[in-house]
């Protein structure tokens, strides 16, 4: 692929990236359209430009995270902006801070860019509502997950997938899942077709309002859709038996050799991550060819240096 030597910003009207509703189907299309320019990056030797130099990037995490952590560092890095990161157990959170207090201490050390995780759902919007900083959500309860949805939404683009008319299959503990969430709300946007699937406990009420359809039949689902995306079931978040045991919702709901003979020979398979081998998916399947698992993790560094960059970059930066 030919990279242009220039990226050149188009018009993102935004401050922070709370949520997927916030986004038009434009807005979409660029993040996806930027990020692939990004992508190239990564396969460079000196893996860095500087749209974000002088910048400053706090990930403020807490709960535990790898794959978004992660990626925002390595996004942010590689754009040449400087990042702390500051966990729960390492802040004055553990001494009783309040998260509006732990905000306004961060605010006065003059950071531009405030990433954050957090388990109450709102606490990402709150953020941006008390900083100037632009705020990120990095998953916010059981709300959303932006990020995620981008680059899920952009690994289905990558893999020839359009999306008016797609038809995506959800898989597993939808209740609980920010991911889930604001898959649906982008999948919308842009014409796509959502089924959900699972045990009728872990499928939220009138979700159908979302326009999507539910099914409690796997193998149905698998063979009507064109993208199968499989939930990590949230043990840490089921206060409740939602269902006999493990096993049991393995059997019925786990993607396995069996399941995948209904699968479309052009269907991907995907998961956000991290995966529960055995329960909701098994690894024959997760080593099979239709797996993008690892495609999702690689683009994730990519959309979200084209976030980071939309909300604060410069007008346009050399690749050079």
């Amino acid at each position: 692929m030919v990279v242009p030597k220039i990226i050149k910003k188009g018009s993102f009207e935004h401050k922070d990236l709370v949520s997927m509703e916030q986004l038009s189907e434009r807005d979409i299309l660029l993040i996806l359209d930027t990020a692939r320019t990004f992508k190239e990056i990564s396969l460079r030797r000196v893996k860095k430009v500087p749209a974000l130099q002088g910048k400053t990037v706090i990930n403020l995490f807490f709960e535990p995270s790898t794959r978004t952590r992660t990626s925002f560092e390595i996004a942010a890095k590689r754009l040449s902006a400087d990042i702390i990161n500051i966990t729960s157990s390492a802040s004055a959170v553990v001494k009783g801070e309040t998260l509006m207090d732990t905000a306004q201490t961060l605010m006065a050390m003059k950071p531009d860019f405030m990433i954050m995780r957090h388990s109450f759902s709102g606490s990402a919007r709150f953020l941006s509502r008390i900083v100037p900083a632009s705020v990120l959500n990095a998953g916010d309860g059981i709300n959303e997950h932006p990020t995620q949805a981008l680059l899920d939404m952009y690994t289905m683009r990558e893999s020839n997938k359009r999306f008016e008319g797609l038809k995506v299959a959800i898989v597993g503990d939808i209740a609980h899942s920010r991911v889930a969430r604001s898959n649906i709300i982008g999948l919308n946007k842009m014409g796509a077709k959502v089924m959900l699937v699972g045990p009728k406990t872990l499928i939220p009420y009138n979700v159908e309002k979302m326009n999507v359809t539910v099914t409690h039949n796997l193998k149905e689902a698998v063979g009507w859709a064109d993208v199968v995306m499989m939930l990590r079931i949230q043990l840490e978040r089921l206060t409740e038996g939602l269902f006999p045991s493990i096993r049991e919702y393995s059997m019925l709901y786990g993607l396995n050799r069996e399941v995948l003979r209904y699968l479309k020979r052009d269907a991907i398979i995907m998961h956000p991550g991290p995966i529960n081998r055995n329960i909701e998916i098994s690894p024959d399947v997760v080593n099979d060819e239709r797996c993008v698992i690892l495609n999702q993790v690689e683009n994730g560094v990519a959309v979200r240096m084209a976030v980071l960059f939309l909300l604060g970059g410069k007008q346009k930066v050399s690749l050079e």
